[in-house]
Order: C-alpha cells, then sequence, then structure tokens
C-alpha cells in the first residue's frame, strides 16, 4: 500500500497541514510545528482508521529532511514538562479558540532563609539531622 503524506506549510505563526492518501485530502491547520504534528496523526487516523500499520512521510514544504530537523529542532527547545503530546482534545481546545492565550504561571516567591536560633548558633543545618541510633549489644 501506498504511504500517507503529511505535508506542513508555515502560515504566519500557523501551520497548514494536508494529509493525502488512500484517494482522499484532508486539510487543517495549527498553532506551532508541534501541535501541527499531532493534528496530522488525528487525520491520517480518520483516513485510514482500521490499518493498523500505516506509513506515513511528514514533509516540510515537500521535504522529509526539512520536516525532521524543524520537527527535532522544536521539540529539542520546548520546556522539558511539556514534551509529552497534547491529548486529541486539547489540541481541538486550542485551535478552537486561537485569540485566547494562556496566562504564564505565577513566580514562586523565593523562600526566606532562616536566621538566629540554638540550631544555627551551634552547628550548621546539614549537621543538625539526626541519625539513627545504632543497636547496642548487651
Amino acid at each position: 500500500m501506498d504511504p500517507i503524506e503529511a505535508n506542513y506549510v508555515p502560515d504566519g505563526d500557523d501551520w497548514k497541514i494536508t494529509v493525502t492518501g488512500r484517494g482522499k485530502t484532508l486539510t487543517a491547520t495549527a498553532p506551532g510545528l508541534i501541535a501541527a504534528r499531532d493534528r496530522a496523526d488525528q487525520l491520517v487516523e480518520k483516513l485510514a482508521p482500521n490499518e493498523e500499520h500505516r506509513t506515513v512521510v511528514h514533509l516540510l514544504d515537500g521535504d522529509a529532511f526539512e520536516f525532521t530537523s524543524a520537527y527535532l529542532t522544536a521539540r529539542m527547545t520546548m520546556p522539558e514538562a511539556s514534551r509529552e503530546p497534547a491529548p486529541v482534545e486539547q489540541v481541538a481546545e486550542k485551535e478552537a479558540k486561537p485569540a485566547e492565550k494562556e496566562k504564564p504561571a505565577a513566580k514562586p516567591k523565593p523562600r526566606r532563609r532562616r536566621t538566629g536560633g540554638a540550631a544555627s548558633a551551634e552547628k550548621p543545618a546539614a549537621e543538625t539531622v539526626e541519625k539513627p541510633a545504632e543497636t547496642a549489644k548487651a
């Protein structure tokens, strides 16, 4: 069976995705290359839902090497916590509401260092931790 092709084209801050195969063509847009790749997987599933093993060729303006390079760069420059693919529902929500932007998380306030007190006057904090008592032999 012929491979399915997923072609990505930059469109401002978004990406246009065209998935072609099995005599059909599906299109979509997504905000960013990572979301576009996730969306392409959803389109491939619609195109060939009953195929267990599908071959999909991902292309950036028709070039598989360029797609691979751009996708890996995008994945490696993401924050660690967001490297997992977004669930289908989240990708769909973001496409439905592109005008909404997520608010950045509030920065945690720095903790105050404890100063003074008996423990700090006698020993540094690292040495004040009690060690379990060894069993005495009688």
